[in-house]
């Protein structure tokens, strides 16, 4: 069976450079088959990307190779990194873009790896300073699909750089935590809240602070976006288990002016 390759980058929907990298990988693995997971992600937010690295990645099929190049620090002393979690390899930067990956990893249990690219026998034959993309990370993504073991490529590290991603906490009155993803085509809420964080969500209070000072309560949950009318804020529990605040065919991010960051708690009943 043909091997699977993801790419994940900030560079958009237009431009060269994702085309040149799948023209690298196919000069080395022409069978590959490539999947775009996301291409938009807002130019250098390393948090964006990692939210998505949790989760999209872990829906492909066992021994897919995933590329994600958000990568500000591109040319500089940060390292080349190839991560293992769980039965998914990964390729790109050393800065962080896979802290809530691995967060996932130790709360189910997934084994990790990681490995410093440092064998240039497997990048391109020339370097940009700008592109590690296509010149190594496309590269070391072809080849770790062809079969060539990852202890060849690069060296084991104990050391992955991690960022400080803001954890839920709890409360004297239930839980609090943050917007983590606006999603601007929706104007949907994605917070950094999960099920899993309450062991009832039963009459619950969802409160979001916006900006200017704005505070916005809205009270239960609802099973899906349609059991409310037009017009109206609903809170529920979406696709991946995270809580989500929505207008009915609105943009809640602009009617609430919150954004990534802002501060939403979960109240329970009777608090």
């Amino acid at each position: 069976m043909p091997s699977v390759i993801s790419l994940l980058t900030d560079f958009g929907p237009s431009g060269v450079a994702v085309s040149e990298m799948k023209a690298t990988i196919f000069g080395i693995t022409p069978e590959a088959r490539l999947v775009d997971i996301c291409h938009t992600i807002k130019p250098q937010n390393i948090p964006e990307a990692a939210r998505i690295l949790s989760r999209s990645p872990f829906y492909f099929p066992d021994g897919t190779v995933h590329i994600y190049v958000v990568d500000p620090g591109v040319g500089t002393a940060r390292r080349p990194l190839i991560t293992r979690i769980g039965a998914q390899t990964f390729v790109g930067p050393d800065n962080g873009t896979l802290t809530l990956a691995l967060r996932r990893a130790q709360e189910e249990g997934w084994p990790t790896a990681f490995y410093h690219i440092n064998q240039p026998q497997y990048w391109r034959p020339k370097i940009s300073n700008i592109f590690h993309g296509r010149d190594i990370f496309a590269p070391v993504a072809a080849h770790l699909a062809n079969g060539v073991p990852v202890e060849a490529v690069g060296s084991p590290i104990t050391d992955p750089v991690l960022l400080p991603l803001p954890r839920v906490e709890k409360t004297s009155t239930g839980v609090r935590g943050q917007v983590a993803v606006a999603v601007a085509h929706f104007g949907n809420l994605i917070t950094n809240i999960h099920a899993k964080d309450l062991e009832s969500w039963e009459g619950v209070t969802v409160r979001i602070y916006g900006g200017e000072g704005r505070m916005t309560d809205i009270h239960g949950l609802v099973r899906t976006f349609g059991d409310k009318p037009v017009g109206e804020l609903v809170a529920l529990i979406g696709s991946d288990d995270e809580l989500v605040i929505a207008e009915v065919n609105g943009h809640a991010a602009n009617r609430i002016g919150a954004g990534v960051g802002d501060v939403v708690e979960v109240i329970l009943n009777g608090q």
